[in-house]
């Protein structure tokens, strides 16, 4: 295939994954006064602090568990995503700057942020290892890696749905519904320090760090 096409063909598949999460947006700012992930957020992500990351930040949803010290900048390539957290932020006392970029093209210099956090946005990334390998030059070695990602479930039966339902997913919202959260982390550069899963095994939480 001429490389000229296949670029293009990239960039309009990038295009149109944008518009899926674009139009998902309402839907996400919504779940701001009924989130199934509630407990869970606030368990891992009242660990942030200092210079915070959130990649791929979405309507918010995380800011309540922040604490009112950190200093928050958060990036999607969503227009209507980031609209709506820039929105939600204004209820809450950290400074917080947002940035529409592509986090799997963008760049950071190196040991920028104490904290950088990921929320269910792994399903989406057409190469999820480079990804947190390149979150991870952009964490202090210092700092913390903190990871709320839905993948495949450890019940058998339900992994089998994943697998059958993800085409359509992906098609439909984006979105992958079958990745094994924990392979993507072991096959990275980052070093795990904990994880803990939950309904039925389709949640991680994971806590890493820089290696």
């Amino acid at each position: 295939m001429n490389l000229n096409k296949k670029e293009s063909r990239d960039d309009m598949d990038r295009k149109s994954l944008i518009k899926k999460f674009d139009k998902q947006a309402e839907k996400y700012d919504k779940r701001r006064k009924n989130d199934q992930l509630y407990r869970f957020r606030q368990r891992i992500f009242q660990d942030a602090e200092g210079k915070v990351l959130e990649v791929a930040i979405g309507s918010g949803l995380n800011f309540p568990f922040y604490r009112s010290d950190i200093e928050l900048t958060g990036v999607d390539f969503s227009h209507e995503m980031l609209k709506k957290a820039e929105c939600a932020a204004a209820d809450y006392p950290f400074p917080s700057t947002f940035i529409q970029k592509d986090v799997e093209t963008m760049t950071f210099n190196d040991n920028s942020f104490d904290t950088i956090i990921s929320s269910t946005s792994f399903c989406a990334y057409q190469k999820p290892v480079d990804v947190l390998n390149q979150i991870q030059k952009w964490c202090k070695p210092e700092g913390k890696i903190l990871m709320l990602e839905h993948g495949i479930s450890t019940n058998k039966l339900l992994a089998g749905i994943q697998k059958m339902v993800d085409p359509l997913a992906v098609k439909i919202e984006g979105c992958h519904q079958n990745r094994d959260i924990s392979d993507i982390v072991d096959s990275s550069d980052v070093k795990l320090i904990k994880e803990e899963r939950y309904l039925a095994g389709a949640l991680y939480l994971i806590w890493a760090k820089p290696s």
